[in-house]
Formats: C-alpha cells, structure tokens, sequence
C-alpha cells in the first residue's frame, strides 16, 4: 500500500498498462518555475480554494502546479473581503498560483502590479475560457478573445506589469464553430510575451457537453512552437492525460472536472508520467475518510465549522459517483451541518464496497450545446471594442 503522510491512506489498484512513451515528459517550464510532472489543477469556481488544492497536493507529493480559483481583477484592486480570503495560500504552496479575470486593461493592470508589490503570488494566469452568461454577457473569459484588440491590450498590460512574474492565460477555442480565435489569440500572446497557453477543446458554445477537441491542441502546438501550449479537456484519467500528450504534442495537462470528487487522481498522473502503472481505486471507507478530511479543512479555512461542512456538500455526489449509495443517504449527507452529523452519517454507508466500475468516467457539469450569452452587437467586429461596457468588470472573485 502507497501512503502519504500528510493524507489519507488510498492504496492503487492492480496496474494500468504501462505508456514509456510518456514516462519521461519533459519538465514543463513556467518562467522559473518547473513543473514536473507537467501536471497543472484547473481553476475552478468554488472548487479549487486552499482546502481542495491542499488535498490534490498532498496526493501528488507536492508535483505539480495548483491554480486558485477565478480573482477578478476590480475585486482586487478595491480589496473585497471574499476575494482578499480566496488569494490566501497554504505555507506550504509552492509556487503560489492565481487566476485573474478581467476586460479592462487598465484595471487588470493595476490588479497584477498589486500582486507583484504585495507579493501575493508567484504565477499569474489570465481567464479566457468561462464560458458562464455571467461572464460573457459581460464580454468576458471565453467571449473576450474574439475581440483582438482588447485581448492584446489586456495581456500587454498584465505582462507588462508581472515584472518578473510569469503571465499564462487559459483560453477555448471561441464563441461557436463560426467564431474560431484560438489561433489568432495565440499568436498574440506569443507576441505580448506570455509564458504558456493553456487550451479548452470546447468552444463556449458547448459548455461542457460533447466531446473535446484534441485536435485543435495539436494544431494550436503547432501554431505557436515558440511557448509551452498545454491541453485540457476530457482528461477523466492519468492514461488520458498520456494519451493526450502523445497525440496532440502539448507540453503538459490541464484537469479540471476529472478530479471532482477524486483529489487522489493526481497521485495516479504522477505515477504516469514518472512512468509507474499504479492507478488508485479506494474503497468507500477511503472515499469516506478523504470527505470528512475535505470538510474539516474548509471548516478550518473559513474559521467556522458548519459553514465548512455546508460548503462541503457540493462535494459529496462526486465522491459518491459510482458507489452503491441510496438516495435517502445521499440526501442525509448533502444536508449535514457539522463534522458530527457528517460522521454519523459516514459511518452508516457499507463502507467496504470496493472502488466501482466506470467510476473513473465523466464527472460534473456535462451541459450540451448553449447559446452564448453577449453583449449587444460583440460579433459585428472583432476589432471594434467600444462595446465593452464600463460596468463589465465583476466585482466579486470565485465564478
């Protein structure tokens, strides 16, 4: 059995086919900041806060690079209480990593300058790639790079204020089938001097649903050769992540929705690019003792237990997916309160169900195509900015 210190026991399971071919993937450089393997956790909103990215962590051993989730740039700068608690990172966090969104050039300059002069992060990355109504109605993350202008003003600012700073940027690639941008919008990062582009094969317009589109990495690989491209999207496995860097030729991996509910997941794509064949497949009891840890820590990090535990529920479907849990049950635990109630109700489950079947599978939002919400008149002119409004800037962090 393979134990981490610092974490809940989870012993692999019988070994996964071996792929050598990905085994030795080259160490992913963010400026100064290598990253081996090359290995980065998705921001996501209300997800990836310090008690989540704590627990991905410690399953990989520290490898890897783990993002915060979206800062918007006005919160920032004016200080909000909520966004001021979302930039903390554990001591332990190395290098400090921070997601910002913005579509004023000017503010999410001053946001960037602010972290570099408060030193509240080694690494910045730049949102492109939200597709929710409440970010591009506003002419934001995946809707902002079909305006070319604005994009540039944008990173040129946020790099040029980064000093010594890293800047990356996640983006999809665009609007629809008929609004492309991803190949234009990585030629201008190259341009303006950003370190590493990280795609979604998803347009905004398929949210989450279908299937995503390795080949357009490959073709953004090979578009912009000059920085690291890495790839997301429908990486529900270490062997996915191999496969994905074989076929497409990205630099590294980028997972989101693949570790809801499964933090150990990161321990499985260590092994995999170090070249290991172990896979994780815990038992319920082990799910079960990797939940109460994740609600302890929330509770810990908001200062406030039963707005922990409350939080934490959102968790609990996705570290259940797959187990023979009945619906009353899982109603009893998404309804809990405390750490008490929370194990109570844990230790009624038949906790010694082995890892299910195809639990391994897609998890969360697998929404289909979706109209995408703009504003009045974005796809006139993708060169035409004016059509930002002054109030497009969010004025709260976290999605």
């Amino acid at each position: 059995m393979t134990t981490l210190a610092t974490s809940p026991a989870v012993p692999p399971a019988a070994p996964a086919p071996a792929a050598p071919e990905a085994a030795a993937a080259a160490t992913l450089a963010i400026g100064p900041h290598a990253v081996r393997p090359p290995v980065v956790l998705a921001p996501m909103a209300g997800i990836t806060n310090a008690p989540f990215r704590t627990l991905c962590r410690e399953f990989s051993g520290g490898k890897g690079l783990f993002v915060s989730e979206m800062i918007t740039t006005r919160a920032l700068v004016e200080r909000n209480d909520k966004t001021m608690q979302l930039i903390h990172f554990d001591a332990t966090e190395t290098p400090r990593s921070i997601q910002l969104y913005g579509v004023d050039p000017v503010t999410v300059g001053k946001a960037v300058r602010m972290i570099v002069d408060e030193d509240l992060a080694d690494h910045i990355d730049l949102n492109f790639g939200c597709p929710v109504p409440k970010v591009t109605r506003k002419g934001g993350g995946s809707a902002l790079p079909y305006k070319r202008p604005l994009l540039r003003a944008i990173l040129r600012e946020a790099v040029g204020n980064a000093g010594a700073l890293p800047v990356t940027m996640k983006m999809r690639k665009g609007i629809d089938d008929d609004h492309l941008t991803y190949l234009d919008a990585g030629r201008i990062a190259v341009d303006e001097g950003v370190t590493a582009i990280a795609l979604h094969g998803r347009t905004a317009a398929q949210h989450y649903g279908g299937t995503a589109d390795w080949d357009a990495i490959a073709r953004l690989k090979e578009h912009v050769p000059e920085i690291p491209v890495l790839g997301n999207g429908d990486i529900w496995s270490a062997d996915d992540a191999l496969r994905m860097v074989r076929e497409t030729g990205c630099d590294g991996v980028v997972v989101g929705r693949g570790c809801l509910g499964r933090p150990w997941l990161f321990r499985d794509l260590v092994s995999a690019f170090e070249g290991g064949t172990e896979r994780v497949t815990p038992t319920l009891r082990e799910v079960a003792a990797v939940m109460r840890r994740h609600a302890e820590l929330l509770g810990e990090w908001i200062g406030d237990e039963s707005r922990g535990v409350i939080d934490f529920r959102k968790h609990v479907a996705w570290y259940l997916k797959g187990f023979s849990v009945g619906s009353e049950m899982r109603k009893r635990l998404a309804i809990t309160s405390s750490l008490a109630e929370l194990d109570e109700q844990l230790g009624l489950l038949a906790l010694d169900q082995p890892w299910p079947e195809g639990a391994d599978g897609p998890r969360g939002r697998t929404s289909g195509n979706n109209r995408v919400v703009l504003p009045d008149g974005w796809l006139k002119d993708p060169y035409d900015c004016a059509s930002v409004a002054a109030d497009a800037e969010l004025d709260t962090s976290g999605g």
